[in-house]
């Protein structure tokens, strides 16, 4: 009984070391307890100061990705800001005594900075997915968002050649807001390149959002949602391809937060100051 007491005085919430906010200490990684509506400030913050703002996200798929990943590791600790995406991310948090006010998912996020940026005439950057997703989101948005400022765009299967050549055209466009659909790793050697030569105040990788708000695929109803099953809904759209991944993910998930309840992990090292990778040969942007 002692060692259980011990256990739980171990993870309430705790400071980060450098004393700025009073973040969430869970798997190894800080979370921001932060309600979509507090996101939404910070970023305005940051387009005000016209500061770089590097948004990210947390589900249970990359708690027990990143054990592995060290190129997912590394873009999770990059984070200026790093939120629960999952429900199961927020579920864990209140069992762990390190309680997330709520759940702020990726694509809200998106939608929610879609709109701030219609409103206030603010300029965005697409970059990801296929040529022609990419050309049915911009007709989308257009749709959703009348007159939004889409300055750039760019596929997301670019050769490894051409990165140099994109990040300048997005330093180029004075976009306000990026958002990335690519794949890891693309995505995090992309921005551990060239986040810091971008010039862009909000940056947000968005997954598969762009093929989402397209209309290529659906997303959960809102009452799937709210009980922490689009990975079912998921399933049941692509049951063969992803019956095997859920299952083993899941199961590992629920081992993850029953090691953590009684011996929680210390935080993981940042790498803030060095590069994934060295960028792509050519002029820097």
């Amino acid at each position: 009984m002692d060692d259980l007491k011990q256990a739980l005085s171990d993870v309430v919430p705790q400071e980060r070391p450098d004393g700025q906010d009073n973040r969430r200490l869970l798997f190894g990684l800080y979370l921001d307890p932060l309600r979509m509506d507090e996101v939404l400030e910070r970023c305005r913050q940051a387009l005000t100061k016209r500061s770089p703002l590097l948004l990210g996200v947390l589900n249970a798929a990359k708690v027990v990705k990143l054990r592995k990943d060290p190129v997912l590791r590394a873009s999770l600790l990059e984070c200026d800001l790093l939120l629960a995406d999952g429900q199961s991310v927020v579920w864990a948090s209140t069992l762990l005594r390190r309680r997330l006010p709520e759940r702020v998912t990726g694509i809200d996020l998106f939608e929610k900075l879609l709109g701030l940026a219609h409103r206030e005439g603010l300029s965005v950057y697409l970059l990801g997915a296929r040529a022609d997703v990419l050309e049915l989101l911009e007709m989308r948005l257009q749709e959703r968002f009348p007159g939004l400022k889409i300055v750039g765009r760019n596929d997301g299967y670019f050769p490894d050649s051409e990165a140099a050549r994109v990040a300048a055209d997005i330093r180029n466009s004075g976009a306000d807001m990026l958002f990335i659909g690519m794949a890891s790793p693309k995505k995090e050697i992309f921005l551990g390149s060239f986040k810091d030569a971008l010039d862009v105040p909000i940056l947000h990788g968005v997954g598969g959002s762009f093929d989402v708000l397209a209309g290529i695929t659906r997303r959960a109803p809102v009452r799937w949602q709210r009980m922490g099953m689009e990975w079912a809904f998921r399933l049941l759209q692509e049951p063969r391809r992803m019956w095997r991944r859920y299952l083993t993910t899941n199961a590992e998930f629920l081992l993850l937060t029953a090691r953590e309840f009684f011996a929680p992990s210390p935080p993981f090292r940042s790498t803030k100051n060095t590069r994934l990778v060295e960028p792509a040969t050519g002029d820097k942007p």
